[in-house]
């Protein structure tokens, strides 16, 4: 072919306009004497220009015109021209496969498969291919015949004769015919073998759902019976033998490449158990053994090879199993854990281009699916299906899933199949990776028919299907709920309200029929609020339902919405603020206290929409509102219900902050960090008493004496209180100190102060819908029979003249709080001598401390407490930790300025780089201190009142659980941890301390 230099040929030209990347390549390859009959007839360069690779078409074409024997080449290129049915099989495959176009060129006469077809071959179905694989007698021509079947399959796929499900159906009924004949191979090769024992193959996954990939392990699960009188262990043995056999026909590669891997690993045990099992075997693991995720793999349970009664038996022992899954303590948690870990194994950098396990992809899809036909198919056997598409149209049919979204997702998994097996078609390759190469997407798009800009239209159409299925398969499940209490339009059919209790039932829901009153309560109507709650809730079920009290958060939400569903920043909040409805969910789902702090002033939502709304307030920050609202008050009643308004919301912002940090959310995963958490509730709470005394401590002054007290006062923090450490339930130890002011009588001073402290603790626990702040002065000089404020001079008179050990070590948690600053710190230095002595503690002070102890642990246990699970006077508890640490400081605070601190885990810590405490001793005690800590919080935020012991009811114990990171069904693992953890801190103590 000649041209003139410089210009290009029209040959050249109209290739490029044909879709040839590279069409000086394909211009050499049409010159090549294996083409010259049919170089120039349009008729073939059209038929290339309209695969999916030309260039790769025509490759594959003069590899298999040259591989031809001269006297069939010209036969196969005459065909080729003439017959249009031929030409487009045969050029399709070949421009969208490189492996089947491999094979071609080594078996070149297997084109003549592609000729014609007659009417079974358009959907051969198991008989059809058993046929075709008759005559394989060995691995190889097994393989040979079955890559031979393929390429009609994939004929009839690229051109169009069969859709998505039917070519995957076709695929699952080749795997079927190739397991029997492989099986077949193996009982020839061990005929007494096969004489001893009856085996199925029991198909599982994909190829058992019949909806089998170009490449994929089919997996499978082998059952065996003795013939009459063999033994059992002999005829397991042989079946174990056969079955392995069979499968190393399928799985091994030889000259004539693989079939696919075959894998037993969803058996009982899994890789751990025997290859082969008795039919009685398999149902006693079953009834006894298997978890969740088992039966949810036994939905597509189907024998395919083998002894077909002893198969049916199989399946009719376990289906009833099966359709009794949903029954299961946390069936559907388990199932939606078992999908989020799956995605979190996913590399990360793969996780955006996995086209089935990613999200949106197309196990999303058979996930959701699944879990309905399990919860539904207990009493609906038109659900009982293995085929994906085949349930989600039962689904529908039966109203268990909106039409729309059927049809919807339907649409995005056929979608995603195609992509998924034009993928695997290209080398003939397991896997779901979306190809990065450009060359690849352009195959790929245009293998599904997309044309003007194949690379952009592939990613825009593969974003848009997984982007619905993201948005659907949470809404499946969920969003019939809504429709079965709703007005549905004619034609639509409604999910009944017995089957909707069943699957609110399955969600964790105690009492379903109220929740099904609840929702027909937030979403019927017209209003703007009805259409807006429709379409969150299902969300919010499904958030609701991944926590320990599903009804709660349900209820608390109907009460939030009815206060302020007519308030226009409400309903914009839930709208548009991503992150507000999942925390709102998660607060009122995970126990009392933040609800109900919620409820009584449910404006404060708008803190979980705001990014910066759930860290805490600074002290200073809080102190200046307080004052200012104080000032502003006309009374000292109506000055402190506004102070403790502002207790109320910010212990709200501080308990919504801890729990979704516990628990986490879609875009953040939990805090990893324990010590952090509590430590943040901790300073938070404390921080918000102190600035509560302050501010009743304003109140009562103003109301009596105006700006100036006749004295200076101060309140000092003590216990938890002065050590940071507060949690929810916490009362304020403090102890009150005051100086008469100069000209001022000390018997006016004292009544002063005694007026202002017994007026703050009025207010403080006035009855309102506020909680009450208590304060406890018990520790102070001579306890209950002692004053209840002092002078700083009588102070310095008592703890000089009367001191006990215990008030000194009680001194160590002592800070100013609130009132005069100086006073506060001259109190301070007072004490300073006293909780750090010079040359530390004498042995005497040691044992007195160490008497006490043994003392408060045998006097002060609740009756009937457990002592290895509460929290505070338990083996290992905060107790146990605290007074070592305690006397760590006593004995050498006068010299480690680090351990002149109120707070327990920087004393420690201070101990540690001290090296009085080794660096495993401190993490030991560290990490009980912190975990008897959470414990205690969480108990307080899921029953809403403190106690130091774990809750004795399953639900309040589950929702402990969930807060401290233990999924639902693990409460034992939960309290395991903790009697180890404190047990490994007591050893510590016993030497530390005790000096064991």
């Amino acid at each position: 072919m000649t041209t003139v230099p410089g210009r290009r040929s029209s040959t050249f030209t109209r290739l490029l306009r044909h879709g040839f990347t590279d069409p000086a390549a394909a211009e050499r390859l049409l010159d090549l004497p294996a083409l010259a009959s049919v170089r120039t007839d349009p008729v073939l360069l059209d038929a290339l220009g309209a695969t999916a690779d030309p260039d790769l078409a025509l490759r594959g074409l003069v590899r298999l015109v040259e591989a031809e024997d001269a006297d069939e080449r010209q036969m196969l290129l005459d065909t080729l021209v003439s017959a249009k049915p031929l030409r487009d099989r045969l050029l399709g495959v070949l421009g969208a496969s490189e492996a089947l176009g491999d094979h071609l060129a080594r078996h070149p006469r297997h084109w003549q498969a592609l000729v014609m077809y007659e009417a079974t071959d358009l959907h051969p179905g198991v008989a059809e291919f058993e046929h075709e694989l008759g005559d394989a007698r060995d691995p190889d021509t097994l393989r040979i015949a079955y890559r031979r079947c393929l390429l009609a399959i994939a004929a009839r796929d690229v051109c169009g004769t069969t859709d998505v499900a039917e070519t995957a159906a076709e695929l699952a009924d080749l795997a079927t015919a190739t397991l029997r004949a492989a099986l077949a191979i193996a009982r020839t090769a061990a005929p007494a073998d096969a004489a001893l024992c009856r085996l199925a193959v029991i198909a599982m996954g994909k190829c058992g759902g019949h909806e089998l990939n170009y490449v994929s392990d089919v997996d499978v699960i082998f059952v065996a019976e003795p013939v009459d009188s063999s033994e059992e262990s002999k005829a397991v043995q042989a079946a174990t033998r056969l079955a392995a056999h069979m499968m190393r026909i399928c799985s091994e590669t030889t000259v004539e490449g693989t079939i696919w891997p075959v894998d037993a690993n969803l058996r009982p045990e899994g890789r751990n158990g025997p290859l082969v099992r008795t039919l009685s075997s398999h149902v006693a693991y079953y009834q006894r053994w298997a978890k969740t995720w088992e039966f949810q793999a036994l939905l597509k349970a189907r024998p395919v090879a083998g002894d077909p009664e002893l198969g049916a038996e199989y399946v009719e022992a376990v289906s009833p199993m099966v359709w009794q899954a949903a029954d299961r303590e946390n069936f559907v948690g388990d199932v939606q854990k078992m999908r989020r870990r799956v995605v979190d194994n996913i590399p990360a950098d793969r996780v955006d281009r996995e086209i089935k396990l990613g999200p949106g992809g197309l196990r999303d899809v058979e996930f959701a699916v699944q879990l309905l036909q399990l919860v539904h198919g207990r009493s609906d056997a038109s659900l009982h299906s293995g085929s994906t598409l085949d349930a989600l149209r039962a689904l529908a049919g039966g109203g268990y899933v909106g039409r729309v979204d059927a049809a919807q997702f339907d649409d995005a998994y056929r979608f995603l199949r195609a992509m998924e097996h034009r993928i695997q078609l290209y080398r003939l390759r397991r896997t779901h990776l979306v190809p990065e190469d450009e060359s690849d997407l352009r195959r790929l798009g245009r293998s599904l028919g997309m044309r003007t800009d194949p690379i952009a239209e592939i990613n825009q159409a593969w974003k848009r299907h997984t982007s619905v299925v993201r948005r659907l398969h949470e809404k499946l499940f969920y969003r019939p709920l809504l429709d079965a209490v709703a007005q549905l339009a004619p034609g639509e059919t409604r999910l009944s309200a017995k089957a909707a209790g069943v699957r609110l039932e399955a969600l964790g829901y105690a009492d379903p029929a109220a929740a099904l009153r609840h929702l027909e309560a937030l979403s019927s109507g017209v209003s703007r609020k009805a259409a807006i709650q429709r379409t969150l809730l299902p969300v919010l079920l499904g958030w609701f339902a991944d926590s320990a009290d599903p009804d709660a958060g349900l209820l608390g939400f109907r009460k939030v919405s009815d206060a302020l569903g007519k308030t226009p920043w409400y309903l914009r909040l839930l709208r548009d603020e991503g992150a507000a409805a999942e925390n709102l969910a998660r607060v009122l789902s995970a126990g009392r206290l933040a609800p109900d702090l919620l409820l009584r002033a449910p404006e404060a939502v708008a803190i979980l929409g705001d990014p910066q709304g759930l860290k805490p307030r600074s002290r200073n920050h809080l102190e200046q509102e307080v004052l200012a609202a104080v000032g502003r008050a006309e009374g000292a009643e109506s000055a402190v219900a506004v102070v403790r308004g502002v207790r109320r919301r910010e212990l709200f912002r501080t308990a919504a902050a801890d729990l979704i940090g516990s628990y986490g959310t879609e875009e953040n995963p939990a805090e990893l960090d324990h010590g952090a958490l509590v430590d943040r509730v901790g300073n938070a709470v404390t921080d918000l008493n102190a600035v509560t005394i302050a501010g009743a401590l304003r109140a009562a002054v103003r109301e009596q004496w105006g700006d100036t007290l006749p004295t200076r006062f101060a309140v000092i923090g003590m216990g938890r209180f002065g050590g940071h450490e507060l949690g929810y339930g916490s009362d304020a130890d403090v102890l009150f100190v005051h100086t008469p002011r100069e000209g001022v009588d000390e018997q006016e001073a004292t009544r002063a102060a005694n007026t202002v402290v017994a007026e703050m603790r009025r207010l403080l626990q006035l009855p309102t819908a506020d909680p009450p702040l208590l304060i406890d002065a018990d520790l102070r000089p001579e306890g209950k029979s002692g004053p209840l404020v002092r002078t700083l001079k009588s102070y310095d008179a008592y703890y000089r003249r009367w001191s006990l050990v215990w008030e000194s070590q009680a001194l160590l948690r002592a800070e100013p709080m609130a009132g005069d600053a100086e006073l506060g710190r001259d109190f301070v230095e007072l004490i300073d001598p006293l909780r750090y002595p010079m040359e530390g503690l004498g042995e005497d002070a040691v044992r007195e401390i160490r008497r006490l102890k043994a003392r408060m642990e045998s006097e002060r246990m609740p009756r009937g407490a457990d002592p290895t699970l509460h929290t505070k006077l338990g083996r290992g508890g905060l107790s146990d930790v605290e007074w070592t640490v305690q006397l760590l400081q006593m004995q050498h605070g006068w010299v480690e300025p680090g351990l002149r601190t109120t707070r327990t885990r920087e004393a420690l810590a201070a101990a540690c780089a001290a090296e009085l405490i080794s660096g495993e001793d401190a993490q030991t005690l560290d990490e009980a201190w912190v975990l008897a800590t959470r414990v205690r919080n969480a108990v307080m935020l899921v029953r809403g009142r403190p106690a130091d012991t774990f809750p004795s009811g399953p639900r309040e114990l589950t929702a402990v659980g969930r807060y401290l990171g233990y999924e639902p069904g693990h409460v034992g693992d939960m309290l395991d941890d903790y009697r180890r953890i404190t047990r490994r801190a007591r050893a510590v103590v016993e030497e530390r301390f005790y000096g064991a």
